[in-house]
């Protein structure tokens, strides 16, 4: 079966050992896939992938909110960020919780029947643009305070993981699209099914992380371990900065402190302005950063040569480790929009 790798070159999961592999260990049990691309991606720098895999495990996977609400939640995500390996992943994890039905609607493109799955696919795409005219759409909660952890941690996780997968992955889960077929579909679904349904311990991902340098965990997470987790992510990502040059890390933060969670047009004329006035060893891995954080699916193979040739290191790891941090800066800036009626609630008291 051809990998659905581009840009990099990951090792085989069986070849690797330590964390690396540990996290694979808790992959197959937990997610049912032990080779998940998604993750084997991520393995050039294994306390990213770790805290990449920490984060979703203990917002998506582990708690006490409904399975099936969070996958929409990461569905509405995924389709508004455009990513459609990730889309057509989480229908089918529809399909595994058992919401055949559902999981089809969604897949057509419709609108969910029940107004509480609805919003909360809403809820899900609106977390990108709530930056701009969707802002009261995504103040708006569709789930219980107590559950805020979970559904935001699974949002801020799948925008992160978006970005990645959008980067250095192929649109197709399977080759020529096959899981695009309703019966595929249902059958992977199916297959997915027990581990899918099982209760898992929060905070066992955890251990994984020892070790790997964090920051604070955020407000959102009130204690829960996903912000242990985050704080990891964020810790994590923000390394592929040190591959940044001053001004171009000051180009970055100008423009993604700009953006209204809209797609940037197509005729690129938007980074030129931002990376033109840089010098010009800086230029290539500007672009990939701010292509990395606002259009990661226009990341191509000759953006990647630019950077190979400017840079004196070019590793698959510093690559993943770039990409890494212009996905950190668009989450960061959709976390703090996201985490503002939260703030205001803890301030008020409701």
């Amino acid at each position: 079966m051809p990998a659905p790798f581009r840009l990099t070159t990951p090792a085989p999961p069986d070849t690797l050992t330590g964390r690396s592999a540990a996290v694979y260990a808790q992959l197959a049990g937990d997610f049912g896939i032990r080779r998940a691309p998604t993750f084997v991606v991520l393995s050039p720098a294994p306390d990213l992938l770790a805290a990449t895999w920490a984060v979703l495990r203990e917002s998506l996977l582990a708690g006490r909110a409904s399975r099936t609400a969070k996958e929409l939640v990461a569905l509405g995500v995924s389709q508004a960020n455009r990513c459609p390996f990730c889309v057509d992943a989480h229908t089918v994890l529809l399909h595994a919780t058992g919401d055949h039905r559902l999981a089809e609607t969604v897949a057509r493109g419709d609108a969910p029947a029940d107004p509480g799955h609805a919003a909360l696919l809403a809820w899900g795409k609106a977390t990108r643009t709530a930056l701009g005219p969707d802002a009261a759409e995504a103040a708006d909660r569709p789930f219980d305070a107590a559950d805020a952890p979970e559904f935001i941690g699974t949002a801020l996780a799948f925008h992160f993981i978006n970005r990645m997968v959008s980067a250095l992955l192929t649109d197709d889960m399977l080759p020529a699209g096959l899981q695009r077929l309703r019966l595929v579909r249902s059958a992977g679904g199916r297959a997915l099914g027990r581990t899918v349904r099982r209760e898992l311990e929060p905070g066992a991902s955890l251990p994984l992380l020892r070790g790997v340098p964090a920051g604070p965990p955020p407000d959102w997470a009130e204690g829960a371990p996903v912000g242990a987790a985050f704080g990891a992510l964020r810790a994590a990502a923000g390394r592929g900065g040190e591959r940044l040059g001053a001004q171009a890390r000051e180009a970055v933060a100008a423009a993604v402190d700009m953006w209204d969670g809209s797609h940037p047009p197509l005729d690129g004329g938007w980074i030129a302005h931002r990376t033109s006035p840089l010098p010009p060893a800086q230029r290539p891995a500007a672009r990939l950063v701010l292509l990395a954080a606002l259009a990661p699916y226009r990341i191509t193979e000759a953006d990647v040569e630019a950077w190979r040739a400017a840079d004196p290191d070019p590793y698959d790891a510093d690559l993943v480790r770039l990409i890494a941090f212009g996905a950190l800066s668009a989450i960061s800036r959709i976390e703090t929009s996201i985490q503002r009626p939260f703030q205001r609630a803890r301030l008020t008291g409701h």
